[in-house]
């Protein structure tokens, strides 16, 4: 992944790895040659906020290795890159934010991961506001219901083609996190849902 969103692509991509590598710049973007390359796995339960931190200190260890080599005279091994090999990570838009019901359950929960804590989910609520989601989990249950937000047995659900998601933290508009079922006590959903 080369580009502005690399760990967030990562996640919402499903990949079952990531990592870091030392480069020598140049002028195409992430594309110097590489010295230095080490492999971070992508935990099922991984967010962006538990995956960037063990990148920065895999990259930082990674780093010193590699300055400290070239203290000791050591020659670093520069290998050019296979650019067909790579692929932009784009800069996440409010559109990539946007919980699409029209996608599947799985596809959702990596984004709700790949955009929490910094950016954030939305999903669209049948008034046409918008829920941040925080945390999400897909529903082994699921039912069969038109995609969208709606409650089912006192639980705040995203119905997605295929699938649920269960929203468990979300922020509704103008207020503060809280957990999904205390949203749905205090404002719960327009009948229908």
């Amino acid at each position: 992944w080369r580009g502005a969103a690399p760990v967030e692509r990562a996640i919402m991509a499903g990949d079952a790895n990531t990592g870091v590598s030392i480069m020598r710049l140049t002028a195409g973007l992430d594309a110097g040659p590489v010295c230095a390359a080490a492999a971070e796995p992508i935990r099922d339960e991984d967010t962006y906020g538990t995956l960037a931190p063990r990148l920065s200190a895999r990259g930082g260890e990674l780093l010193v290795d590699v300055l400290d080599r070239r203290a000791r005279g050591e020659e670093l091994d520069f290998s050019e890159q296979d650019d067909g090999e790579a692929t932009y990570a784009e800069k996440i838009s409010p559109g990539d934010r946007v919980l699409d019901p029209l996608r599947p359950a799985a596809a959702l929960e990596r984004v709700v991961r790949a955009l929490e804590p910094h950016i954030g989910a939305r999903a669209g609520l049948p008034d046409g506001t918008m829920l941040g989601v925080h945390h999400a989990a897909i529903v082994d249950d699921a039912g069969v219901a038109p995609p969208g937000v709606l409650a089912r047995d006192g639980r705040l659900l995203l119905a997605c083609s295929p699938g649920e998601l269960e929203l468990l933290r979300v922020t509704p508009p103008g207020g503060r996190e809280m957990e999904g079922v205390a949203y749905l006590r205090g404002h719960g959903l327009p009948d229908g849902c």
